[in-house]
């Protein structure tokens, strides 16, 4: 077992702005949320989706009309159609991993999120295609790959030195099984206290939170997580 302390970029456990630094005016998982984070030396998440021919872009849902106001299934649209055809909310297009990449160079550390969608075969084959695409351009202990989807998680791989982390929550909490395949935990708040997160952590294991809301939801939370995504309010307070 690694020790994640040595490890990983010790700028993770100032907070984890979930989705970047998000609000009004800067719509979730766009370019103006990533670079807010960066802005204030902060660690962000977001989540990263195979279009059609096989491009990695970053986005939350597969289904594109809750960010875009637009009908479109990511997976069945090709990158030039979603550059061509999708907004944002706040007018940015929808980026790609190359752009987040460029804007961040190195700056903060992130989280990247794997969105699995289809069959089996399509949910291993982004793990494979975001492995290989990250290989070389990023440092590995400043990035963790997260999945609720073991599958694509397994297809990522860890022979790059890359950290994986099984994302839980309380309707799939049978995902628990399969804690000790990866380097941690990244749980949602409502199973934090769950007897086997509290024994993963116990073991030394690195356990993250989510998604905290509120100064006082972080005090309630920090006693029992070495690391917190956070939205909507200012992580230092």
């Amino acid at each position: 077992m690694r020790d994640w302390k040595s490890y990983l970029d010790p700028r993770f456990e100032k907070g984890i702005a979930h989705r970047g630094l998000h609000d009004a005016e800067k719509t979730e998982n766009g370019l103006k949320a990533f670079k807010a984070a960066i802005d204030i030396d902060s660690a962000f998440e977001f989540d990263i989706h195979l279009t059609k021919d096989g491009k990695l872009v970053v986005v939350h849902d597969s289904e594109l009309k809750r960010v875009t106001g637009r009908e479109g299934i990511v997976e069945e649209l090709t990158l030039e159609q979603i550059k061509r055809d999708y907004r944002l909310l706040d007018g940015e297009e929808i980026p790609t991993l190359d752009e987040v990449l460029a804007l961040n160079d190195g700056k903060v550390p992130m989280v990247i999120e794997l969105k699995a969608y289809g069959k089996p075969k399509d949910i291993r084959r982004l793990g494979k295609e975001a492995g290989a695409y990250l290989k070389g351009k990023v440092d590995p202990r400043r990035v963790m790959i997260i999945s609720f989807d073991p599958r694509a998680l397994w297809g990522f791989g860890k022979k790059d030195g890359y950290h994986r982390s099984l994302l839980v929550c309380l309707e799939k909490k049978w995902t628990l099984m399969f804690r000790h395949c990866f380097d941690s935990l990244d749980v949602e708040d409502r199973i934090l206290l769950d007897k086997k997160v509290v024994a993963f952590r116990k073991s030394g294991r690195l356990i993250n939170v989510w998604t905290i809301r509120s100064a006082q939801a972080k005090k309630d939370v920090a006693p029992y997580a070495d690391l917190i995504t956070y939205e909507n309010f200012t992580f230092k307070d």
